[in-house]
C-alpha cells in the first residue's frame, strides 16, 4: 500500500488562497497568490483604474519620501533648504524625480549631486515604464458582446434545440466571428464516485465570416448531446453549468476580441423562444433592436 506524504511548507510560510470568476461563476485555488509580485506587467494590466492609478501614486510617493529622506541625512546637501524642513527636501526630491529642477535648491555637495543623479536616473525610467503601461491599458480591446441573459432550450426543427444569442454591441461590423459553449456536469462513475466534467458541445455553425447584428447559437439535443434527457429538475440536479468562449475580429482595432460568459442551472429556460429583435424601419432598412436581446417568451403548445 502507498504511503500518502505531506509536503511541508517552510517555517513562517502561508498557503493563500485566491478567487477565479469565470462571469458568476467562481473558484477557488489554494496555494496561489492572486497578487504575483513577480509578475508586476499583468497585474498592472489586471487592476481596474481607480486600482492602478492608487498604486502608481503610492509608488511615486514612496520614492520621493525615500529620496527626501537620503538627502535630509547630510545637513547642507541641499543648497536653501532648512535643514530640519521635511517639506523642503520633499518637494526638492519631486522636482529631481520629475527632471524639473526649478533652481532655488540645488545640489551644493558631492554626495547631493550623486542621489540627484541616482534619482534623476530613477525618474526616467519611472516615467518610461508608467507611460508605456498606461498605453497597454489604453491600447487593450475590449469586447463589446451583448448576451441573452438566459439560454432557452425549444423546439426547432422538429428537435430539441439549446439556443443562445448573442448580439454585436458595437457600431461596427465584426468579422470571423467563433464560438464554443461546453457544459460542466455533476456526474457518477461506475464505482459510485462522484466528480464533475466538461463536456464541449456540438454547434450547428460554430463560425459565421461577418457578425454585424446578431447571431443565435444551436446545439440539437439528439441522444448523442451529454444533455440528452435532462429536464429543469435533473438539470439542476446536475448542477449543469454552461460556459460560452466567444471571439471576433475587429476590423477597426485590426485585433481579436474576446469575452466569457457562464450561466447557472437556474438561468436556462425551457420551454422558451426568443422574440425576433430584428425587422425594418420606415426605410426598409434592416435594423435590430438591441435593447431585446435577451427577451424570451413561452413556447407555443
Amino acid at each position: 500500500m502507498k504511503k500518502r506524504t505531506k509536503k511541508l511548507l517552510p517555517f513562517g510560510a502561508r498557503v493563500t488562497s485566491s478567487a477565479v470568476s469565470l462571469g458568476s461563476y467562481t473558484l477557488t485555488k489554494k496555494g496561489v497568490s492572486r497578487y504575483d509580485w513577480g509578475d508586476p506587467y499583468r497585474l498592472a494590466i489586471e487592476l481596474n483604474w481607480p486600482q492602478f492609478l492608487s498604486l502608481m501614486v503610492a509608488v511615486y510617493a514612496s520614492v520621493i519620501t525615500l529620496f527626501a529622506v537620503i538627502y535630509s541625512l547630510v545637513p547642507g546637501a541641499v543648497a536653501n533648504a532648512r535643514p530640519h524642513a521635511v517639506s523642503d527636501h520633499f518637494f526638492f526630491s519631486l522636482e529631481t524625480l520629475a527632471t524639473v529642477g526649478y533652481g532655488y535648491m540645488y545640489p551644493a555637495t558631492l554626495y547631493a549631486h550623486i542621489v540627484a543623479s541616482v534619482e534623476i536616473m530613477t525618474g526616467v525610467v519611472f516615467t518610461a515604464i508608467l507611460t508605456g503601461l498606461i498605453f497597454a491599458r489604453f491600447a487593450k480591446p475590449r469586447a463589446k458582446f451583448l448576451f441573452a441573459e438566459n439560454p432557452v432550450i425549444t423546439t426547432h426543427n422538429g428537435k430539441s434545440t439549446l439556443m443562445l444569442r448573442v448580439g454585436n454591441g458595437r457600431a461596427a461590423v465584426l468579422a470571423d466571428a467563433s464560438v464554443k459553449i461546453s457544459v460542466l456536469l455533476s456526474e457518477v462513475s461506475a464505482e459510485g464516485a462522484r466528480f464533475r466534467r466538461t463536456h464541449e458541445l456540438t454547434l450547428a455553425r460554430h463560425t459565421i465570416p461577418v457578425f454585424p447584428l446578431t447571431w443565435t447559437i444551436m446545439h440539437d439535443i439528439d441522444e448523442h448531446s451529454p444533455l440528452h434527457g435532462l429536464d429543469s429538475q435533473t438539470f439542476e440536479a446536475a448542477d449543469a453549468r454552461l460556459f460560452v468562449s466567444f471571439q471576433a475580429r475587429d476590423p477597426t482595432l485590426a485585433a481579436v476580441v474576446y469575452d466569457v460568459r457562464n450561466y447557472s442551472p437556474a438561468d436556462v429556460r425551457f420551454g422558451a423562444r426568443y422574440i425576433d429583435v430584428i425587422g425594418t424601419d420606415e426605410n426598409g432598412t434592416t435594423c435590430a433592436d438591441m435593447t431585446r436581446i435577451s427577451e424570451w417568451e413561452e413556447e407555443a403548445s
